[in-house]
């Protein structure tokens, strides 16, 4: 949903100056090292008023704080969860400079000026301030200056527009509601100071925990350095060595939180409108997918179903049996989720209970002078709950009890930046005030960049509390690192141009990397009616995004997969089939990342660091590790030209074999879309179903693509529970072996405790040129088998597949 059209924004960007011109505007900069103080996980330096901490938070893992007047503030994170955990330090120091090493790497605070660099083990430099720019302060503003190779590209900071690559150009973090945002659009909704610095292969990471408005510059001012900084708050951030790209998701995950995994229904198809009323046209839609036989498992209903615009109500006018629908849909195999946008209308004397226990229990933001703060949004004067507040998270939490008890399956938390209607700045005044648990307090520009994050916080642990044994499913629009903790998102209000298709995968790889596995944009577009081509492809390529939501905007066409008649409905439900056949696949990858923070949909090089070839490509992209997706995303009339990652890989649809460095020229039919197999995958899929509480007909489907590094992997469990959380899960592992003459696929269970839906397997070995003389299941010669000589593929059945077997093929 769209905030309230026509608002003009302001944004105000710190902008890092040159030494002379930084000087001249009140900019100033740590001095010489007067003192040196031996910390137990590092140091702690004196350089006139100002102090620095450098410390070793864990191993690969620095943390540099400082305070301009020498009193370092309480310490605490919104987003860090994890503990410190100092590795063996060894400290040395001379007279030029301190050293502290932790395992490989080695932080060096020069002591004149006070300038930090980090190295690794051999002595590289990874990242080091800029020597005419040590960090500094200008009254409240605090600032980073860092050198900046000419090679060296960076990745990170969330849902920013345009190319993932942001060097050169600026960006500034504050979370903002932008309707119809474009390439030049910044800020937009999240804050996640988070970045990746990418050089020849070699990988570091920086987190800069502060929540105030911050900016990041990678060289638009400088060719020589980059820079990052706040309007307030601690100068306080983390260095990450890596060096591996993955190795620094993986450490920032483990910083600031990984997502929960979600319910498997959530990974289906998703459909949304702003609007679906009446009740009568929610349940034609429904009805549509199941007549139709095109899979989907959610249905969501924006503000309209509410009554006045009041969240936690029900306009009975347009849903006068609305429990009813919900049991209805849930019968239909559809999870409904609800819009609750985190203001309460105030409603005075009308018996409106969000408004008269939030007044009862003091939970709403309030002024300077102690009266609540009032705001028009949706539902004209509003009031807004002080997330920040334990007491209040709790009471929002119970808000959603009734709903719960209803079978709603899901929560969407929009406008939470927060946005607030006919305000330039479109949000509140900087000098409301947001109480702490402690009794202290903080003004709105300590609080605006985290109070998404509190919002659906509140939202998931109140669910947890309703639903104990239920795993809740949460959409955000806003968020600040830590998010992920509690909430999938999406890319808020895009328009239906081709050019939005294109920005939509580069954003989606960056909120990954940013520690955001659980992501989507809207299928379509928002703002405006795509073409019908447009929609068609935007189907192909959601359909590999890890949330696969269609959503669009009152007032614009319909967007639903049988819209522009029988051709294009073929080609759409064939994606979605696509997409429902992986789902094993896809789900193990989301297991994954629950564990790991990697992303399911990532760019190539996170796997591929040392192909640089890959640093700039803002089309590809890697579904898990195993399948590389190559979408149309312009109204083609060239052919598209296909650059793989290093390795051997399959053609998905043909099983034609391709090499690294090969250029591919194709002209994709509208109903195709380039995809691609690793030589070493293997892949469990499943057949065809309606939505994803429907039982399959058939075996577990294993496609074996033989080649180097060869294996796979499969987990499941009961989709819904946190009986996962006990073990109580399946984790297989298949691995397979070219010898000369033969091929070898070996299933290998680590965990047998939940009973699959399947208990046969049909596998598919692809790469046979030849069909095999002898096929053995175990130790058994096998006749029931199949060649398919145009696939170079060999097919055959393992009867009872959820346990340890070997299948050999020999040729």
């Amino acid at each position: 949903m769209a905030g309230f059209a026509g608002r003009v924004g302001i944004g105000l960007v710190a902008v890092a100056l040159g030494c002379g011109t930084a000087a001249a505007q009140g900019w100033q900069h740590l001095g010489k090292v007067q003192r040196v103080e031996k910390l137990k996980d590092g140091v702690e330096l004196s350089a006139g008023s100002a102090k620095v901490r450098i410390t070793a938070f864990r191993d690969g893992i620095f943390r540099v704080r400082v305070t301009p007047n020498g009193t370092f503030p309480k310490d605490f994170s919104w987003a860090v969860i994890e503990s410190p955990q100092p590795p063996a330090l060894q400290i040395e120091e001379s007279q030029k400079e301190i050293r502290i090493t932790a395992g490989s790497v080695i932080a060096t605070a020069q002591k004149s000026p006070l300038l930090v660099d980090f190295k690794d083990a051999a002595g590289n430099v990874l990242l080091a301030d800029e020597s005419s720019l040590p960090m500094g302060w200008n009254g409240q503003r605090i600032h980073v200056w860092k050198k900046m190779p000419s090679d060296e590209n960076y990745y990170g900071l969330g849902d920013k527009a345009g190319p993932m690559n942001r060097r050169n150009r600026s960006f500034t973090n504050w979370n903002t509601d932008e309707f119809g945002w474009q390439e030049s659009s910044d800020p937009l909704y999240k804050t996640i100071p988070f970045f990746i610095g990418l050089r020849k292969g070699t990988a570091y990471g920086v987190f800069f925990d502060n929540t105030y408005r911050s900016t990041f510059d990678f060289g638009k001012e400088s060719a020589d350095y980059f820079s990052f900084g706040a309007e307030g708050g601690e100068l306080n951030y983390y260095f990450m060595a890596g060096p591996e790209p993955k190795k620094i998701v993986e450490e920032y995950t483990a910083l600031t939180g990984r997502s929960p995994l979600p319910p498997f229904w959530s990974l289906g198809y998703q459909q949304c409108r702003y609007s679906y009323y009446p009740e009568s046209r929610a349940r034609e839609i429904v009805r549509t997918f199941r007549d139709k036989k095109i899979p989907a498992d959610t249905i969501y209903f924006d503000i309209d179903y509410q009554q006045d615009y009041a969240p936690f109500t029900i306009n009975r006018e347009y849903f006068p049996t609305f429990e009813k629908m919900i049991s209805d849909f849930r019968s239909q195999g559809f999870h409904t989720i609800l819009i609750t946008d985190l203001h309460i209308k105030k409603n005075t004397d009308h018996g409106y209970a969000p408004y008269d226990s939030g007044i009862r229990n003091d939970v709403f933001v309030k002024n300077p002078d102690g009266s609540a703060y009032v705001g028009k949004v949706w539902p004209g004067d509003s009031v807004f709950p002080d997330f920040t507040l334990a007491r209040t998270r709790d009471w929002w939490g119970s808000l959603y009890k009734d709903f719960a008890g209803m079978g709603v399956a899901g929560f969407w938390n929009d406008m939470n930046e927060p946005s607030i209607f006919f305000r330039a700045d479109k949000t509140m005044p900087l000098d409301t005030v947001h109480r702490l648990d402690d009794g202290t307090a903080r003004d709105h520009r300590a609080i605006h960049n985290v109070f998404g994050m509190e919002n659906v916080r509140a939202t998931y642990e109140g669910l947890r509390k309703l639903q104990p044994e239920e795993r809740p499913f949460v959409l955000t629009r806003a968020a600040y690192s830590g998010a992920q903790r509690y909430a999938a998102t999406w890319t808020g209000d895009n328009s239906s141009t081709w050019n939005h298709l294109a920005m939509s995968t580069p954003m989606l790889l960056s909120l990954g990397i940013s520690g955001f596995p659980l992501i989507g944009d809207d299928i379509g577009g928002f703002a405006g009616s795509p073409t019908a081509d447009l929609l068609t492809r935007w189907f192909e390529v959601g359909a590999l995004n890890p949330i696969y939501r269609d959503h669009t905007a009152k007032g614009t066409a319909d967007q639903e997969p049988w819209v522009h008649g029988p051709e294009h409905e073929a080609i759409r439900k064939k994606f979605i089939e696509l997409r429902y056949q992986l789902m094993p696949y896809l789900y193990t990858g989301v297991e994954e990342a629950t564990r790991t923070g990697l992303p399911l949909m990532r760019p190539v090089f996170l796997e591929y660091p040392q192909a640089s070839e890959f640093y700039g490509d803002n089309r590809d992209f890697l579904f898990g590790r195993d399948l590389f997706v190559a979408p149309v995303t312009t109204e083609m009339v060239d052919a598209e030209e296909i650059s793989l990652p290093p390795g051997v890989w399959y053609d998905y649809w043909t099983s034609e074999k391709h090499a690294y460095k090969e250029k591919i020229n194709l002209h994709p039919r509208l109903e195709e879309m380039p995809l691609y197999v690793r030589a070493g995958a293997i892949l469990p899929m499943q057949p065809v179903v309606q939505y994803t509480g429907e039982t399959p007909n058939g075996p577990l489907q294993l496609r074996v693509y033989p080649g180097n590094d060869c294996r796979g992997s499969l987990y499941q469990d009961d989709g819904h529970t946190f009986a996962y959380q006990k073990g109580e899960v399946l984790r297989v592992n298949y691995s397979c072996k070219v010898s000369a003459g033969s091929v070898t696929v070996t299933s290998s269970v680590d965990k047998r405790a939940f009973q699959p839906w399947w208990r046969s397997a049909h596998v598919t070995i692809y790469g046979a040129a030849v069909a095999p003389t002898e096929v053995r299941v175990d130790d058994g010669v096998i006749h029931d088998w199949h060649y398919d000589g145009q696939a170079h593929a060999v097919t055959l059945t393992v009867p009872d597949a959820v346990k340890n077997w070997s299948v050999r093929l020999t040729f």
